[in-house]
């Protein structure tokens, strides 16, 4: 099987500091794969650079096969860190913003993620909580048909509630033969959902392994593991 996504040797500095050290590893279709690390450890470089919207200091990136560009952006779909949305919008706003600039976007998942995810189209972005706010950036990410979902700390912040609705929602609206690769440092809370998991630190990649291998192997859970990984961190 063609792998979705190859990252190899992937360095970025910023002046002398290095976000990003030789970082190497392959994913296919039908995984959820976190990406694990504590704040500052290169994950939300990391994703930028496989998103294409800041260029590696050396390495490559490819998806399905190409180059970062204009073509890969059109089977990636990024839920950054920070929202995308408008504070003038409005739900139904967002939705159609998010479909005048992605030929891919099923208006009838939208609908579907919207009753899932208890959002209305009248609410207006900026009265939503940030748990709220949390749920609609899901939905304008997943509702795309791409082969390639990079979430970037899509709990981060948020309470209890919220965390476990946008965790049903991913389990619910994953595309099986697609991708997820989704950043966090809130392990114990997210954990049920891989299929495996890379732990980076520092810029480097320190492990990327299937889950149930840590699980039946060493005993732990992911979340345990990364306490001990991330001790001195």
């Amino acid at each position: 099987m063609e792998n979705i996504l190859e990252v190899h040797n992937v360095t970025k500095k910023y002046r002398s500091k290095h976000a990003l050290r030789g970082v190497s590893f392959n994913l296919n279709a039908g995984k959820i794969t976190g990406l694990l690390g504590s704040n500052g450890s290169g994950k939300s470089t990391l994703m930028k650079i496989i998103a294409g919207l800041t260029q590696p200091t050396s390495g490559r990136v490819s998806i399905i096969g190409g180059a970062v560009g204009i073509d890969s952006k059109a089977v990636v779909s990024f839920m950054p860190d920070k929202p995308l949305t408008e504070s003038w919008m409005n739900v139904k706003d967002a939705l159609k913003f998010q479909s005048d600039f992605y030929p891919d976007f099923d208006q009838t998942k939208a609908s579907r993620m919207l009753e899932f995810m208890k959002l209305r189209a009248q609410d207006k972005v900026k009265d939503l909580s940030k748990g709220m706010n949390e749920r609609l950036q899901l939905t304008l990410a997943l509702s795309r048909r791409a082969s390639l979902y990079l979430l970037d700390e899509p709990i981060g912040g948020v309470d209890p509630v919220a965390r476990t609705k946008i965790l049903n929602a991913l389990v619910e609206f994953y595309e099986e033969d697609s991708t997820i690769l989704l950043s966090t440092h809130l392990v114990s809370d997210i954990e049920r959902i891989f299929d495996d998991v890379i732990f980076i630190k520092e810029g480097e990649i320190v492990m990327h392994t299937a889950v149930e291998d840590i699980r039946l192997r060493q005993g732990k859970s992911i979340d345990e593991l990364f306490r001990e990984v991330y001790a001195e961190c």
